[in-house]
């Protein structure tokens, strides 16, 4: 934790002696206490949580306040003055009570600087989730942004890689999966190399160049996050680039990946982008590729049933390498069945699915259909 503005270390000049103050205020209430043998007041406990809280944006630790506290007990423990009494009754009563007043002035201590932490980390979970956010635009001042990432140890000059997992609810700031999943990463790996958040309902990684292993245990976890945590549908990961532009590319490269496989349909869970460049090509023109559709699969809709039934044909027939048995499994249909359907694509469109070249024209056609979600949209 950083030391926050106007506190410090025992000693620097400038800054107050927290630990100091808290063995001063623990040794009266203790020598007051052991005198009347009361409890301490609200505002004593209130004073001892903001001690707690104080040293804690000073950076000191819980286990040395606890020190300090007992410390403070131990030393003038002979010396209060409800412990010269003569019985023995008395000074159990005195022994208690200076007891419980150390209980409760360590657990007001303990609170006071776990709420110095859990806002410490709100703080700069705000902090990551907003860096993030820029990085993902990258339309903020690059000078500044780069400024802020330096604290998350961030060097926006080297290469990064952006991963996106998509489930089936959308992710939620603050909910367990995203919790669990940057808890592991971060247990695994140093956190200076790579940025968690959610963004837009999704989960997406940042990592830095050569950190491909993070990545590998991202995708990992989000689809397997564990026993009561719902999994990723899909993982996709963007190329490698330099730079804050290169962030921004990444990113745009794995949400891109992400819908064409949602738009094709595709079964795999891991995806990354350059396994799927050949569909950004291909919807360049999108004027050519819905006349291609136009053309060579517009004729199918003649058939009875629609198109539907003849376009899942070409399509399983190409993922089953043109085995005509193993197509009819896939499909439900006798060989002799999957044969009429064949002549039927062939009678319709004039393309002949035991060619090769129109089985490429055949099958291009078939992913323009489905990237352009046709038939159901008309061209």
């Amino acid at each position: 934790m950083t030391a926050a503005n106007g506190t410090g270390a025992p000693g620097t000049p400038g800054t107050p002696d927290i630990p100091g103050k808290l063995a001063g205020h623990c040794l009266a209430l203790f020598t007051e206490v052991s005198r009347t043998g009361r409890l301490l007041r609200r505002t004593e406990l209130e004073r001892l949580r903001d001690l707690g809280e104080r040293a804690a944006e000073a950076g000191h630790g819980l286990r040395d306040l606890v020190g300090v506290c007992l410390g403070a007990t131990r030393t003038s423990w002979q010396t209060f003055p409800g412990l010269t009494a003569v019985t023995t009754a008395e000074v159990r009563r005195t022994g208690d009570a200076v007891l419980a007043a150390t209980q409760a002035a360590l657990g007001a201590v303990a609170e006071g600087h776990e709420r110095a932490q859990r806002m410490a980390v709100r703080q700069e979970e705000a902090n990551r989730r907003e860096l993030v956010n820029d990085l993902l635009h990258g339309r903020t001042d690059l000078g500044r942004l780069a400024e802020r990432a330096e604290r998350f140890g961030l060097r926006l000059a080297a290469g990064y890689t952006v991963a996106v997992a998509v489930g089936a609810e959308p992710y939620l700031e603050g909910a367990p999966t995203p919790h669990r999943v940057l808890r592991e990463l971060t247990g695994r790996y140093d956190d200076r190399t790579l940025l968690l958040a959610v963004r837009d309902g999704r989960l997406v990684c940042i990592a830095s160049d050569g950190e491909q292993a993070v990545l590998a245990a991202f995708t990992d976890l989000a689809l397997r996050p564990g026993p009561g945590y719902p999994p990723a549908l899909r993982v996709a990961t963007g190329r490698r680039y330099g730079g804050t532009g290169g962030i921004v590319r990444s990113y745009e490269e794995a949400l891109a990946t992400l819908e064409y496989a949602e738009r094709l349909g595709l079964p795999a869970a891991r995806l990354r982008a350059e396994e799927l460049l050949v569909f950004p090509v291909l919807m360049r023109d999108r004027e050519a590729m819905a006349d291609l559709v136009r053309t060579v699969l517009g004729p199918l809709t003649a058939a009875r049933g629609g198109a539907r039934p003849l376009l899942r044909t070409i399509t399983v027939q190409a993922e089953a390498g043109y085995v005509n048995a193993e197509t009819a499994r896939r499909l439900g249909l006798s060989v002799r069945a999957l044969g009429y359907r064949l002549e039927r694509i062939r009678d319709l469109t004039g393309y002949d699915p035991t060619e090769a070249l129109h089985r490429y024209t055949l099958e291009t056609a078939v992913m323009g259909a489905r990237l352009l979600d046709w038939p159901d949209q008309p061209l």
